[in-house]
């Protein structure tokens, strides 16, 4: 039977080594649902797979993208089914894994018909957020659409400044495209969620976080500052550091920050995929000497 099994679960918690297990159990590769560590140069910052972990499995959108580039939650459901296509004439059962919300569910689930933002306009859209801020797009927002108005996170420019591109591009509110649909899918989906005691998942988000800097991650945030406008670097881990180069804090300050924001991204994302009934826990913080096999377990049911 073709089997999707996802490995999902907060940041910190140890996805990317437990998934490489159960994948070379498997003999599968893995399909990664991270929409930072599709890009390049931003290897430290998003904990993406070192070189020895990427050597004993094949792995699939990672380090794909230039942080330049543009890529949705729908370009990601687009492509990943048409690799999943393809690789389950040679593998049974295919591991993804991560934590961006939007990009398993596009996969599991599907994602609603959004039309294609024209070049032009995403250019004009940036250009005035880059001149007068947000205020002038979240006016225009509130004017053609104010349900999503009332629902977005109105500090966010990424989701602000989409649903707004999508208005304008649709002749219609963002809010009357999202259907929330579910797409079948021609094959088995599995679902297994990675968790641990909130204290050693905290603890383990701070440890990480002062590894990556022990690693290089200011200076691999300083290669990426002249780029800071774009919106791939708008995130936890860069955006911070952002802001010790630019005068504004010191670096204890920063990364003391980082940490924070780390662990409040993990509680939304334990959030998210709570309201998800089909997923299988796996509590981390107890002895887990059987989780792999527990595992290989569901998938051969």
């Amino acid at each position: 039977m073709k089997t999707l099994l996802v490995l999902l679960g907060p940041t910190g918690v140890g996805k990317t080594e437990w998934s490489i297990r159960v994948a070379e159990v498997l003999g599968s590769p893995i399909l990664s649902a991270d929409s930072r560590q599709i890009y390049k140069e931003m290897i430290i910052g998003t904990a993406a797979p070192d070189k020895n972990q990427l050597e004993r499995v094949d792995h699939y959108f990672v380090g794909k993208l230039e942080p330049e580039e543009y890529y949705s939650a729908s370009e990601f459901e687009d492509e990943a089914l048409s690799l999943l296509d393809e690789l389950h004439t040679q593998y049974s059962t295919i591991v993804m894994t991560g934590g961006s919300m939007m990009y398993i569910d596009a996969v599991c689930k599907g994602i609603d018909e959004i039309p294609t933002i024209d070049d032009k306009l995403r250019s004009d859209l940036k250009e005035l957020y880059d001149k007068e801020g947000l205020d002038p797009i979240r006016r225009q927002l509130k004017i053609l659409d104010p349900v999503f108005y009332n629902e977005v996170d109105l500090k966010n420019p990424k989701r602000v400044i989409h649903a707004l591109e999508i208005c304008l591009m649709a002749g219609k509110p963002y809010s009357s495209l999202r259907k929330n649909t579910k797409k079948e899918r021609p094959f088995r989906i599995i679902k297994v969620g990675f968790n641990r005691d909130r204290k050693e998942l905290y603890d383990r988000i701070n440890l990480r976080v002062d590894k990556m800097v022990d690693d290089g991650l200011i200076e691999e945030a300083r290669g990426l500052y002249p780029r800071r406008h774009l919106n791939s670097l708008n995130t936890v881990g860069y955006k911070e550091l952002f802001e010790y180069f630019d005068g504004v804090c010191s670096l204890e300050f920063a990364i003391d920050k980082i940490k924070q924001h780390s662990r409040n991204y993990a509680r939304k994302q334990l959030s998210w995929f709570r309201r998800d009934e089909n997923i299988y826990w796996i509590n981390l913080s107890n002895d887990n000497d059987g989780v792999v096999q527990e595992i290989i377990d569901l998938v051969n049911i």
